[in-house]
């Protein structure tokens, strides 16, 4: 039977799972129709190239070079107006890693846009803030005490520092989209990403099924039962809208045409589902030497806001419910839900939709013409099907 993957969903999900597209589309359209259009710079960098690409190669190199293009201008961004006994708060989530893929997807949309790498860079560094600071914020709400194989920031520097870092994130991303060509638009949708951003959170909190004793809104709001169109509407919020507003981005730093911006949206969009959906069989399934991550984190943190988990529960896994449930989750009942997992055809349906999003990504791109930047984001959305951290 056919996963209710979003080409079959229902008239009222599409409705919410539009909640997102549609907030930032009635920015786009209130300003698209302003903004001229110089369809002859774009003639002039449009290539078509014959080569034989490798994928998963070419995507993992290009993100890396992309994204790290941004690194000098964030950390300059981050100290500006920054006490010098503060700089190493400051910095130290960007300093202890991350793959860039936000950032890289914002130049490269600015690229296969008709735009030049320059324009895309303060987007581009404010879309990895925006990231890094909803990081910040996740991790103190779950808790979690490493990320990227260091110590969290609140772990590190204690949860006051945490939230102050946090803080001069967001407001240092304002800064960035001030050098943006409309300032204006790219902050009302920066504001309007970060709401749904806080949404997703939420709902991912909610979803969650034991823990939080101590806090009366998710104890009285706890969802007990989670569709798989409740998953969709949350991860859409919580990952697929700041990949989205990346690709966005892009587009509109090469003030691109309307078409081109929306087709880089939906890219964006496919694309971010696709990654959360991996994410999640990586939570599960990965190897923490290479996620730098503990497997079966999720299921430490009761969630039935992962995709395979809440597959394998609505196959009939009371057992795997019973563990989600419980307040202390140990080593080995994760390793029993693990099994559990393994029983059922949850991992495989979550690939299947996966995929299905990939796919839908790599259609999105059709409007774009054949440049090498087109291409790399094909092979960017190919990526997202292979990878494994």
């Amino acid at each position: 039977m056919a996963e209710p993957c979003p080409r079959g969903l229902s008239s009222q999900l599409r409705r919410r799972q539009s909640l997102a597209r549609g907030a930032i589309a009635e920015i786009l359209d209130a300003s698209l129709s302003e903004k001229p259009v110089h369809l002859h710079l774009y003639a002039k960098r449009v290539k078509t190239f014959r080569f034989k690409r490798k994928p998963v190669k070419t995507a993992v190199d290009a993100l890396a070079a992309y994204g790290g293009k941004v690194e000098k201008l964030i950390e300059q961004s981050l100290l500006r107006h920054a006490d010098p006994e503060f700089a190493d708060a400051i910095l130290y989530p960007i300093r202890t890693g991350g793959k860039r893929v936000r950032p890289a997807l914002t130049i490269l949309s600015c690229l296969a846009s008709g735009g030049s790498e320059e324009q895309a860079y303060p987007a581009a560094a404010a879309v990895e803030l925006v990231h890094n600071y909803s990081l910040i914020l996740d991790d103190i709400i779950d808790h979690s005490e490493v990320r990227r194989s260091q110590p969290t920031l609140w772990k590190k520097y204690g949860l006051s520092t945490a939230i102050l870092v946090a803080v001069h994130y967001r407001e240092t991303v304002s800064e960035l989209l001030n050098e943006t060509p409309d300032p204006k638009l790219f902050n009302e949708i920066a504001a309007r990403t970060v709401k749904l951003i806080v949404d997703g959170e939420r709902l991912d909190i909610l979803f969650e099924q034991a823990g939080r004793s101590d806090e009366p809104y998710i104890v009285s709001n706890r969802r007990r039962h989670v569709s798989l169109n409740d998953y969709f509407a949350m991860i859409e919020r919580k990952t697929a809208v700041l990949i989205q507003t990346a690709c966005e981005f892009g587009a509109l730093s090469a003030r691109a045409p309307p078409d081109y911006v929306r087709a880089l949206s939906e890219y964006g969009y496919s694309l971010g589902m696709a990654f959360q959906v991996g994410d999640d069989i990586i939570d599960i399934f990965g190897v923490e030497e290479k996620t730098g991550k503990v497997v079966g984190g999720d299921i430490r943190e009761h969630k039935l806001g992962n995709i395979v988990l809440l597959l394998a529960v609505e196959e009939g896994s009371e057992k795997l419910r019973e563990i989600l449930s419980k307040n202390d989750v140990t080593s080995e009942d994760i390793k029993e839900a693990i099994e559990l997992v393994r029983r059922t055809s949850a991992r495989e349906r979550a690939e299947r939709i996966r995929n299905d999003y990939v796919q839908r990504a790599l259609k999105a791109l059709e409007p774009l013409p054949e440049t090498e930047y087109k291409s790399i984001l094909r092979d960017v959305a190919v990526f997202i099907m292979k990878r494994e951290h």
